[in-house]
């Protein structure tokens, strides 16, 4: 992993993180101001094409990492994924139970949280 190649990556990452969050707070207010209006699915989309260019960045990013590394990552994914699929069934059977369903936009960020544990887990365990 080269310093440019980490300067590239923050840059497209922040500017992305920057765009989501704008579209977020410009498409919620307006999609709320008007409940019926037909073309409030396609708006309440827009956040994902920020995203979608975050995602981009990040998978950039990997590719320029060493084997060793990338192996880092994917066992911090191979984590978060595993650890994403057991409490959302964990919950699922709690809802069963009686407890509140949570809205689906919670999944992404609890497996962006777990992907961050998994990678200092994977890190850790390599150490040397």
């Amino acid at each position: 992993m080269t310093k440019p190649s980490k300067r590239r990556y923050a840059i497209e990452f922040g500017a992305a993180l920057l765009a989501y969050a704008a579209a977020v707070l410009i498409t919620v207010p307006i999609i709320q101001a008007n409940p019926d209006a037909a073309w409030r699915v396609p708006v309440a989309l827009i956040p994902l094409v920020p995203s979608t260019l975050a995602l981009a960045a990040v998978l950039r990013f990997v590719r320029t990492l060493d084997e060793f590394q990338q192996r880092i990552q994917l066992e911090g994914l191979a984590l978060a994924f595993l650890d994403t699929m057991l409490l959302t069934l964990a919950y699922g059977f709690l809802e069963n139970a009686g407890l509140p369903r949570p809205s689906l936009i919670w999944v992404a960020p609890l497996m962006i949280v777990l992907w961050g544990f998994g990678v200092g887990i994977a890190a850790w365990r390599y150490r040397a």
